[in-house]
Parts: C-alpha cells; sequence; structure tokens
C-alpha cells in the first residue's frame, strides 16, 4: 500500500494486480474510509494513527510485563493488553530508539482466539523522505483493477467474512 495524501494504490505483488482511490485526508481518515467505505480493515492500523497511544490503549483493562524477548535478532521488551475483544502484545526494541518489532492481535469473540501478526523488518530513522517514495509509479506489468474488485481479488480474508459493529 501507498498513500501520498491523495491517492491510495494496493499492489497485489502476487496477484500481479493493483488498484488505485482517490481518498484525500490523513492517515487517520484513510484508516476510516479503508474499513467503513471499502470494507478493508487494517488489523494493525493502531500503529499507524497520529495519536497511537489513544488508539492503542482506550479499552484496555489490564496490562502485564512479560520482561524481554528477541524478535529479528533485536532484544526486546515486551508488553501484553487485554481488552474486552482483544488481547494484544506488542515488542519493543530497547535501546535509544524504540520502535515497534512485533504487534500481535488476538481476537477472543471467535473460536480458538485466531491471531494477526505483524513483524517489522528494516526499520529506519534519520534518513531524507520525499513525496515521491509515497507516489506508486508502475514499474511492473501489473493490471489495474477496479476498487470494488479488491475483496475478490486481492483479499487476505476468507470469503465469508463479515464486519461486525465494532
Amino acid at each position: 500500500m501507498m498513500f501520498d495524501g491523495k491517492v491510495l494504490t494496493i499492489l497485489g505483488k502476487n496477484a500481479n494486480l493493483y488498484t488505485q482511490v482517490e481518498e484525500p485526508g490523513t492517515i487517520d481518515q484513510l484508516v476510516d474510509a479503508l474499513r467503513d467505505k471499502y470494507g478493508r480493515p487494517l488489523p494493525a492500523a493502531d500503529l499507524l494513527m497520529s495519536d497511537s497511544y489513544e488508539a492503542l490503549m482506550s479499552e484496555v483493562t489490564d496490562v502485564k510485563d512479560l520482561g524481554s524477548g528477541v524478535v529479528g535478532g533485536v532484544e526486546c521488551d515486551t508488553f501484553a493488553f487485554r481488552t474486552e475483544d482483544v488481547d494484544w502484545q506488542i515488542w519493543i526494541a530497547q535501546g535509544e530508539q524504540p520502535y515497534p518489532c512485533r504487534y500481535v492481535i488476538s481476537t477472543k469473540g471467535v473460536k480458538l482466539s485466531p491471531q494477526y501478526v505483524v513483524q517489522v523488518r528494516n526499520w529506519q530513522t534519520g534518513g531524507t523522505v520525499t513525496d515521491a517514495d509515497f507516489t506508486y509509479s508502475k514499474s511492473t506489468d501489473a493490471s489495474k483493477i477496479e476498487p470494488a474488485d479488491l475483496r475478490e481479488k486481492l483479499s487476505e480474508f476468507p470469503k465469508n467474512f463479515t464486519l461486525g459493529e465494532r
């Protein structure tokens, strides 16, 4: 996914397909539009929000420090959180510039509590970023599809997946 503040591009490398939608606004507004307008919830979007602390902690009822662990060769502090609907864990790199290394969401309301895991690799800070870094340039022979075809052609969710009230 690439977003330049005006156009969202979603590229399915394995499917060799992409789509683009005009959705001007902030990342927070984009996350809401993806969930509400396009039926594409982003389970780890809390990490991208302008106030990620509020997004992550607003419904937390319990917190546990699990000590340290290693993710991708990086020593991390590990924390577990509980809410009414989900449990989640986050691994934060130790050191002067901490960053999230792993984020795990466990859904409590679904049998066997399925998990969604995001693992961060190659975290970089201090580089120069330009507008062009967020603009899609078609460098492959990927075919363009309509946004309405996303669910069928690029979905990682099963066909029987439906959004609930929350």
